[in-house]
């Protein structure tokens, strides 16, 4: 399974790159693919190409704050393929996350 991911908090800091670690760790555990996009204080980090977008199986929101092109996850968002979860929820439950995600 492909999975591509954008992780943003309120300060741009912390939770944004341990949501960012527990979704690659979990992904890892179970043989994904992965890539996480991060916004945060650094601004975009891991930029997704829209051809990566295309190509995922779901897309993980993990976002507490409004994105910068949100609109590139649209076609995504139609085919019910997109999870929006706050980064906390997949810092705490990062198996719980996936399991939803697979059922997407």
């Amino acid at each position: 399974m492909k999975v591509v991911a954008v992780t943003a908090c309120p300060t741009g800091v912390a939770h944004t790159y341990m949501a960012q670690e527990a979704i690659e760790k979990e992904c890892k555990k179970r043989g994904y693919t992965v890539q996480v996009e991060t916004q945060g204080s650094m601004g975009i980090d891991n930029e997704l190409e829209q051809e990566d977008i295309d190509s995922a199986d779901v897309v993980i929101l993990a976002v507490a704050i409004s994105i910068e092109g949100e609109e590139r996850f649209e076609e995504k968002e139609d085919g019910g393929k997109v999870l929006h979860i706050d980064p906390a929820d997949v810092i705490k439950h990062p198996a719980d996350i996936l399991d939803r995600a697979e059922n997407l």
